[in-house]
């Protein structure tokens, strides 16, 4: 684990000094300029800064594997090992989008009007509506990176195709009834018409179940397959 975990150190400063992080990013940025709007329901615009994140940490999950130049990679996964390597590019990503959803909450409340619709009976608190908004953006990014690992390589064979794969893969976790995501947007969505918050902690399980059989699947499959 502690090998793991300076393998994330690693990427996460290789992505930092590599400016692969700010595509995403700015991305991200550019989406919520357009989408939100100061003095808005705060759970509706929750909803839609949790759906955006997904597309957007798979693409960092895209970031993180090319980072590293080749031959620097060749050397980590001949000291390491390509499993450990691959663990930690994917750690990596998924730390960069869980600090955007950290971000993202706040801003959101920051720019938010009421919390509710306005026309609800009774605005619900800001505790749990915040709440209930990181649940869903953690949720949104942990199924991000899961399609970003099954959207990169080594599972996907020719990396040109990388792109359009991981925006399918987003586009079913979003819309897909039984997916978790799809659930924990569509709550914020509900809270906001009725005023009723509920936190999604029952997606979340779901959600770290599927990122760890991507993450691990992916990183097993890069010890047998050449990258």
């Amino acid at each position: 684990m502690r090998q793991i975990g300076a393998l994330t150190r690693y990427h996460l400063e290789l992505l930092v000094r590599s400016h692969a992080w700010l595509p995403p990013f700015l991305a991200y940025a550019l989406l919520l300029v357009v989408g939100v709007s100061a003095g808005n329901p705060l759970l509706g615009d929750l909803g839609y800064g949790a759906a955006v994140l997904l597309p957007v940490s798979a693409w960092y999950v895209r970031g993180a594997l090319g980072a590293e130049p080749p031959a620097s990679r060749a050397c980590l996964v001949a000291a390491a090992g390509p499993l450990r390597v691959h663990l930690g590019a994917l750690l990596a990503a998924l730390t960069a989008g869980l600090v955007l959803a950290a971000a993202e909450v706040t801003a959101l409340w920051w720019l938010s009007g009421t919390v509710a619709n306005p026309g609800v009976e009774r605005q619900p608190p800001v505790g749990p509506a915040l709440a209930a908004g990181a649940s869903a953006a953690v949720v949104c990014v942990l199924l991000g990176v899961a399609a970003g690992a099954l959207a990169n390589r080594p599972v996907l064979a020719r990396p040109q195709y990388g792109i359009a794969v991981a925006l399918a893969l987003a586009a079913v976790a979003l819309v897909a009834p039984l997916s978790p995501a799809n659930a924990a947007v569509r709550g914020l969505v509900s809270a906001a018409r009725t005023g009723r918050v509920a936190v999604p902690w029952v997606e979340l399980p779901p959600a770290v179940v599927l990122l760890a059989a991507a993450a691990v699947g992916a990183a097993a499959l890069a010890g047998r397959r050449p990258e």
